[in-house]
């Protein structure tokens, strides 16, 4: 069974149909390349992937060994590099709720969780990955 389906709308703007649920996600190719820049950018999508990957394999971390990391937050930074063009790195930023006051053991399994996240081993070895679990 297909994942999306995904319409390109013209002005470099696409509509993308998760055929499960029926959410939708619209990209606009960024400023920097001929766009609009009033949504996310496939590249965006991309490095953000990254993040939500990490947040839901160290969900299921934290919901297996008991672990509160509601209302934890990441940034991410998404680097690009030209000829040819492509995205060169990418920047995680953790935050984390200070009054969970995390043991070194939650840290570690947190960590752990994160770094094996199907997104991560996805990307090719030459995009650069900086995370930092913000501790």
């Amino acid at each position: 069974m297909a994942t999306s389906k995904v319409v390109y709308n013209g002005g470099l703007r696409t509509t993308s149909t998760h055929l499960q649920s029926g959410k939708e996600i619209i990209t606009d190719a960024p400023v920097d390349n001929q766009g609009k820049g009033e949504a996310f950018s496939p590249t965006d999508l991309l490095a953000t992937s990254l993040a939500d990957c990490m947040f839901t394999i160290m969900g299921i971390a934290a919901k297996t060994h008991g672990i509160d990391m509601d209302g934890s937050t990441a940034e991410v930074t998404k680097i690009m590099a030209a000829e040819p063009r492509r995205i060169s790195e990418i920047h995680v930023n953790f935050d984390f709720p200070k009054k969970a006051n995390y043991s070194d053991k939650q840290k570690k399994i947190l960590e752990n969780a994160g770094l094996n996240c199907p997104v991560h081993y996805s990307l090719h070895p030459d995009i650069k990955k900086k995370v930092d679990f913000g501790w």
